[in-house]
């Protein structure tokens, strides 16, 4: 077995660095982070100590993959005017960050059409990033598949393969959320169901474009469009579906991101014991 890149999605703390002790302190090999807050619009821009810093103790933390994640506030989907300006801005801004902080992936969620059509939404996608990814660069933008609340984007493989096909750079790739997945309708329950569903996506998306996987369990059952993280075992997706997702083809080779509920560092080294037991042997 390759070695496993496992890691959480870790807060961060009085520094835009501690994220790599917290990371270590859990015993992970990778994470994923904000670079501000989530929850607002304004963010200070980072000054030059605090890029050294962080890169340097990614570099002694061996970690092969960082993963960002953009706020929560953008809609990147939206058809109105205001808030399409706003959450472009915020997606070049986040482009930037990680470039200069050397992230590797930022996972973005599409947002919602509010409406006007699936049509619209997957042109007002792909032109964000086309925006977004004009300048040169490394850093990857990640289409996370949602759980398919009404009007959102990017539920189905199809609409991830072509706001893929609009966006005019080789630096895109997907985000799979195994909550996501069992609630918009795809079944990951089983090994057969999970090659069926992974078939799919090979098809439609390619399995070269999955480069991050997002593992929560799921509080709501399929096709139930309820976006709610379960801790691994205790939802509708169960470990059997799991340790077959783990078994898939290249999976291993993937940064595999926890997102479930945290209560406290009890229920967060709970789930990665978790993880941990149930990956492929040998």
């Amino acid at each position: 077995m390759s070695k496993a890149y496992i890691g959480f999605h870790v807060s961060l703390g009085k520094s835009i660095d501690s994220v790599f002790d917290t990371a270590q302190s859990m015993g992970c090999t990778t994470l994923q982070m904000f670079t501000r807050n989530p929850r607002g619009w304004k963010f200070k821009d980072l000054n030059e100590s605090q890029v050294k810093s962080f890169r340097e103790k990614r570099e002694k933390s061996g970690f092969r993959f960082v993963v960002d994640h953009m706020p929560y506030l953008p809609n990147l989907a939206s058809p109105v005017k205001s808030v399409m300006k706003k959450s472009r801005e915020a997606l070049v801004a986040e482009v930037e960050r990680c470039e200069r902080l050397g992230i590797d992936y930022l996972v973005v969620h599409l947002g919602s059409h509010m409406g006007k059509g699936i049509e619209t939404g997957i042109r007002n996608v792909a032109e964000a990033c086309n925006i977004a990814l004009k300048r040169r660069g490394k850093t990857v933008i990640l289409l996370e598949n949602s759980a398919g609340q009404k009007n959102s984007v990017g539920s189905k493989f199809e609409e991830l393969s072509r706001i893929i096909d609009k966006i005019r750079s080789r630096r895109v790739g997907v985000c799979l959320d195994t909550c996501h997945l069992l609630a918009s309708g795809y079944d990951i329950r089983s090994e057969n169901s999970v090659k069926e569903t992974m078939k799919e996506f090979e098809s439609k998306v390619g399995i070269e474009r999955l480069l991050v996987l997002h593992m929560n369990d799921s509080k709501g059952d399929i096709g139930s469009n309820l976006d709610r993280h379960e801790n691994l075992g205790k939802g509708k997706v169960g470990l059997e579906g799991f340790k077959a997702i783990l078994r898939y083809n290249g999976i291993m080779d993937r940064p595999i991101i926890l997102e479930t509920p945290y209560r406290d560092m009890k229920t967060v080294k709970e789930d990665l014991e978790t993880l941990r037991s149930i990956l492929p042997k040998g």
